[in-house]
């Protein structure tokens, strides 16, 4: 089971295996999600960029998040909110 293919919380999938869900997390983000490896990790508080994902017919929103960060978010409508849908997330407007 990959939790990168699931809709599943990890607190779901946790509970399910009988783990601590932090565990979890911790285990997924550190080893799973190769996300220390990310090219974008440096700036990504900033901006992501996704150019691969860029089509013709295109959304553009903004969205705050519960810590009143604003975000700027470009996707290609194609993707129907699936996989593949962001293009850009810039912070701001």
């Amino acid at each position: 089971m990959s939790i990168s293919n699931n809709a599943s919380s990890t607190a779901v999938v946790a509970k399910f295996y009988g783990v601590n869900p932090r565990s979890l997390q911790r285990q997924y983000k550190d080893y799973l999600s190769n996300f220390k490896s990310w090219n974008q990790k440096s700036q990504a508080k900033d901006w992501t960029l996704f150019p691969k994902n860029i089509g013709s017919h295109l959304s553009l929103d903004e969205t705050a998040f519960s810590n009143g960060d604003l975000y700027t978010i470009l996707t290609n409508k194609k993707a129907k909110e699936k996989k593949g849908a962001i293009i850009t997330m810039v912070k701001g407007t």
